[in-house]
């Protein structure tokens, strides 16, 4: 059958449409997304502004066209932590539905790690043993461990780039002050959660998914997405360490000239960067490998396997 994916996150909202039943491989067959920013059109309050909201609604419309002109069946639709923690997560859900007759599922951040894990548990297969699995999306940093298809552990942690940016790095570029209290601030909270994972004892294989990820791969000497899926794109800590200080002096646009940067991640790719390397070295990792699939996918083979299973 052919399934589209709507996943409204801090950063983009998205509909991945692809061919798939229970045992094959997902294989996708359109893609439609539009940045939104939720994680940026906060208040003083917390809350998505109305703009913000008419925007969803009419991204929401198109996804939904797009889903029927391509000949989707069925759409899982699903937020993340731009809508989850807003503080009018209601309204938001109660608009969406109402004007476009889509109910919108709030993964939680624990939800949300877990299906990466499966994601890349399925891509890498069971030779890959332990895995640790690291993405940074827009609003928030997921961390996943374990050797089977359920992690061992998976926590949720506010540490997006999209948020981080928002928050703690003003002007362009940003102050040196700025860039090292966000250093500070991110490494606190990763280290934080370490112990929940390192008894578990070491990974086998340390995976990266996300955006972010792919585009400090790139710029760190990766293959290009145009090389395919299946070449291995790796990223190395030394290779990003002598990259955060290159990036912390750029400004925007010239952050968007370095390959593989979109000019709309471009801004938030430094504090992409200092997230990265924060956990890469507070978990002692010295080299990762970045997986094609994640989220999205991870969603769509938990229903392929709810399908099977009936």
């Amino acid at each position: 059958m052919r399934l589209g994916v709507l996943d409204v996150g801090s950063n983009t909202v998205h509909l991945l449409v692809v061919d798939a039943h229970p045992g094959a491989r997902p294989l996708p067959a359109h893609s439609h997304k539009a940045e939104l920013r939720l994680a940026q059109l906060l208040d003083d309050s917390g809350a998505i502004g109305s703009d913000g909201i008419a925007k969803l609604v009419d991204v929401t419309h198109e996804c939904l066209q797009a889903a029927e002109d391509k000949g989707v069946e069925d759409v899982l639709p699903f937020a993340t932590s731009a809508v989850r923690e807003a503080s009018n997560a209601d309204d938001v859900l109660a608009r969406v539905r109402d004007e476009t007759g889509v109910e919108l599922q709030v993964l939680t951040g624990e939800e949300e790690a877990r299906l990466t894990f499966l994601a890349a548990r399925r891509w890498f297969g069971w030779s890959a043993g332990k895995l640790l699995v690291l993405d940074i999306g827009g609003g928030s940093l997921e961390i996943a461990y374990g050797i089977d298809e359920e992690p061992d552990a998976a926590v949720s942690l506010p540490l997006g780039a999209g948020r981080l940016t928002a928050g703690w790095l003003p002007g362009d570029p940003p102050t040196p002050d700025s860039i090292r209290a966000l250093r500070r601030h991110v490494r606190a909270q990763i280290a934080r959660t370490v112990g929940e994972f390192t008894r578990f004892g070491t990974p086998d294989h340390v995976v990266a998914t996300s955006k972010t990820f792919k585009q400090l791969a790139r710029i760190a000497g990766a293959a290009r997405s145009t090389e395919g899926l299946y070449v291995q794109r790796e990223l190395k800590r030394e290779s990003l360490e002598a990259w955060v200080p290159r990036l912390a002096g750029m400004t925007v646009a010239q952050r968007a000239e370095l390959p593989g940067v979109s000019e709309g991640r471009a801004g938030q790719l430094l504090a992409g960067a200092l997230v990265a390397e924060g956990a890469m070295d507070l978990f002692g990792v010295d080299r990762l490998e970045v997986c094609p699939w994640a989220l999205r996918e991870g969603v769509i083979l938990r229903r392929l396997d709810h399908m099977g299973s009936v």
